[in-house]
């Protein structure tokens, strides 16, 4: 389809049905793939005809790319939007105990998304790019509000991002990975201490 046929929406019906397509196509990806999903699955699941789905979208490569821009926030990076702005090195552990726990259940929440999104950014150059960027935003966020609350600048960003990384590491391991050999309360304290090490330095 060329993209000179592609249309924005104005009128609010318009505009809803566009979002309904969005949502299903990409809860419909996540749950069966982005290769075992076509349009008509997706428009169907939309309540709508192959035709409109085609007057917003090139395809569902675009319509997976919107879902995860609307969704990306909630289900890969949801700290960027939850990190408390009042931290402090007094209150930093407990923060971020609130922060690990809000990212296992949002893992569990959404665990069939991300294995098939974090699946393609291996695969796909813009779903990559969109993570990438999408991380530095929730470093630098992150960095902006421990600098307001009189954390050290030197090196903040990479410390945060060092952290941030652990975080999703440790939510890896307790909702994918589960191995029974070890013990996750040790593990969360483990992945705190070193985070307040590194941050507080």
């Amino acid at each position: 389809m060329s993209t000179n046929n592609i249309r924005e929406p104005i009128q609010k019906r318009s505009i809803e049905k566009k979002q309904k397509i969005i949502k299903s196509g990409f809860d419909l990806i996540c749950q069966k793939g982005y290769y075992n999903t076509n349009t008509a699955e997706i428009a169907k699941a939309a309540g709508v005809s192959t035709g409109i789905v085609y007057q917003y979208f090139n395809d569902k490569h675009d319509i997976l790319l919107e879902g995860i821009k609307l969704y990306a926030g909630d289900i890969m990076y949801p700290v960027a939007n939850n990190f408390p702005t009042d931290v402090s090195p007094d209150n930093l552990k407990t923060v971020l105990k609130e922060v690990i726990n809000k990212f296992i259940e949002n893992h569990k929440l959404s665990q069939v998304a991300h294995e098939e999104i974090m699946s393609m950014t291996h695969s796909d150059k813009e779903i990559a790019d969109f993570y990438r960027e999408r991380e530095m935003y929730t470093t630098k966020t992150i960095s902006n509000i421990l600098i307001k609350n009189g954390f050290d600048k030197t090196n903040l960003d990479e410390r945060v991002h060092i952290s941030i990384n652990l975080i999703d590491d440790l939510c890896h391991e307790i909702v994918y990975h589960k191995h029974n050999e070890l013990n996750y309360d040790i593990m969360i304290n483990l992945v705190l201490d070193t985070i307040v090490n590194l941050l507080k330095k």
